[in-house]
């Protein structure tokens, strides 16, 4: 992987970010590198992002539909998809230079809005992580039909809908007590939101499968958020339609790579945030020889 042109994105309203952002364009420099803060380029080789999962969040649709592969280094606050720790930002960087790089694709998904005679309303959004159908705090159940491609699954009454990726999966997915999906995984995670009946629990589908939601009344004019951000305002017998987008997000993992349960555990307080047990050699060698 050779760099020539790298795009830096920093976190929005913080001047200290934007600091490193500088230092790190004059390190590229140095390099021979060509480096621009805050503007994505399809020219551009990588993206360097300076902040949390929420910056790497709002610049994912662009570098997937441009193919630039996207490292982010975790200047927030959690850091799921930013992986790399402040302090190994440039041991990091030096190893993708040489070349010491590993690259994920992360499934995203394209989001349509479809008026009730099946007119698009506005353009496809795309969301790394969700796609949430949400109520306001004071109004009433929704009740939303639900089909995988042609074949009905259920209505559900609730607060709302999650549709996630196996990278959402450990986001609102799980707050809403949904599945965690490995992010190798494809897979279309379908979660209701506090739902009335017990009895519907989230599903899992087929990552060709097309999901499309429809708003019953009398709800009306309900959110649509993707990736933190509104998409759009759903009315009434409205329809919406998920499904794979045909480019995923090309994400760097650090050169010091943390396993993805190493990730959870840090990061969820698993067990205390332990560094894990090896398995037992004996066990790992019969699995290797049977």
């Amino acid at each position: 992987m050779q760099i020539r042109y790298a795009g830096i994105i920093t976190r929005k309203d913080s001047p200290e970010v934007r600091q490193v952002g500088e230092q790190l364009a004059a390190w590229y420099g140095q390099r021979s590198i060509r480096a621009e803060l805050n503007r994505i380029d399809p020219d551009m080789d990588m993206l360097t992002i300076l902040g949390g999962d929420g910056t790497l969040l709002h610049v994912a649709d662009q570098a997937s539909r441009h193919d630039i592969p996207v490292v982010g280094i975790n200047l927030g606050d959690l850091g799921f998809l930013t992986e790399v720790a402040a302090e190994e930002m440039y041991p990091a960087l030096k190893a993708i230079l040489n070349n010491r790089v590993h690259i994920q694709e992360r499934m995203m998904l394209k989001v349509k809005l479809l008026g009730q005679n099946g007119d698009p309303v506005g353009g496809a959004c795309f969301a790394l992580n969700e796609v949430v159908i949400i109520k306001g705090s004071t109004e009433p159940m929704m009740r939303l039909g639900c089909w995988a491609d042609e074949e009905y699954i259920t209505t559900y009454k609730a607060d709302g809908l999650i549709i996630s990726t196996p990278t959402g999966s450990t986001a609102y997915n799980l707050s809403a007590g949904g599945p965690i999906a490995h992010a190798k995984l494809r897979t279309i995670l379908v979660t209701p939101i506090c739902p009335f009946m017990l009895e519907s629990r989230p599903v899992l589908l087929s990552p060709r499968t097309q999901v499309t939601t429809q708003l019953t009344p009398p709800s009306t004019n309900v959110k649509i958020m993707v990736d933190g951000r509104q998409c759009g305002i759903m009315q009434a017998n409205d329809f919406l339609v998920v499904e794979a987008a045909a480019k995923p997000l090309r994400l760097i993992s650090s050169p010091h790579h943390k396993g993805y349960f190493t990730i959870l555990r840090n990061k969820l307080n698993w067990g205390g945030r332990d560094s894990g047990y090896p398995l037992p050699e004996v066990i790992g060698h019969n699995a290797r020889k049977n």
